[in-house]
């Protein structure tokens, strides 16, 4: 199993993480700042910055993950997905009980140790960490694919700029096989083994797409419903989000 935690890492964000395959979290050609670099270089070049769409923005760094890149390197992909689901579970549960919402201080507005030991905690997933990690990375993938079809030649691009990032031959696979399935909603909800996942995978799906898209909108209110998520802890993920885009 190819390393699916630290290529999250890579989705949400993380500028100066640890690609898989490379010690020390050390940077080099191919590796996670070149991918970066690559992706922003790739898009900005083509007609309008629009041809390849949301999925080819995930593949080469999500927008939101782009915005909270210093976040992902501090927490890691899976604790920033685990603490923002867990903080937007907070303030539901605070208003359901008529209570404050808790308040985190302005720069680091994601609890980083509440996590553990709860149903939140990467480490008490079901199959582990890394197992969880691909269900996350299935996720946003099956986001980013909500905003429209690509072509032969445009995934042609992304898998020239795939087999550029340093990946090893797993997650190479992984990435290229997700690129070439249609998107399967019935597989993202699968992943979902309690309430505190769910929100998790929506989470992690809300920041693979900025929803300014109808599409993207629709795929979010869709996902939601099939994970049987309360409209109003959905409005705490996006204020949790947002909140953490804004840190920086």
């Amino acid at each position: 199993m190819f390393d699916a935690k630290s290529l999250l890492d890579q989705f949400i964000g993380s500028q100066g993480g640890q690609m898989p395959g490379q010690p020390g979290g050390q940077s080099r050609r191919g590796g996670s700042n070149d991918l970066m670099s690559q992706g922003k270089d790739f898009l900005g070049s083509q007609a309008g910055g629009l041809a390849l769409g949301g999925l080819a923005g995930l593949m080469l760094g999500s927008k939101s993950g782009r915005k909270m890149g210093k976040k992902a390197v501090k927490y890691g992909g899976m604790a920033l997905v685990a603490g923002l689901a867990y903080k937007a579970y907070q303030g539901y549960r605070a208003n359901q009980q008529g209570q404050a919402r808790p308040q985190y201080p302005q720069d680091e507005p994601i609890p980083l140790e509440a996590p553990r030991d709860t149903p939140f905690d990467p480490a008490r997933q079901p199959g582990g960490e890394n197992a969880f990690a691909v269900t996350l990375l299935t996720a946003m993938i099956a986001a980013a694919k909500a905003d429209g079809h690509i072509d032969r030649e445009e995934q042609d691009r992304i898998f020239a700029k795939i087999d550029e990032a340093g990946l090893d031959s797993e997650a190479k696979a992984f990435l290229m096989d997700q690129l070439r399935a249609p998107l399967d909603l019935d597989k993202v909800v699968a992943g979902a083994t309690c309430p505190e996942t769910a929100a998790e995978i929506y989470a992690a799906s809300r920041l693979a797409i900025n929803p300014d898209h109808p599409a993207e909108k629709a795929y979010l209110q869709m996902l939601s419903a099939r994970l049987d998520l309360d409209p109003a802890l959905i409005d705490e993920i996006e204020l949790a989000v947002r909140e953490a885009e804004m840190a920086g």
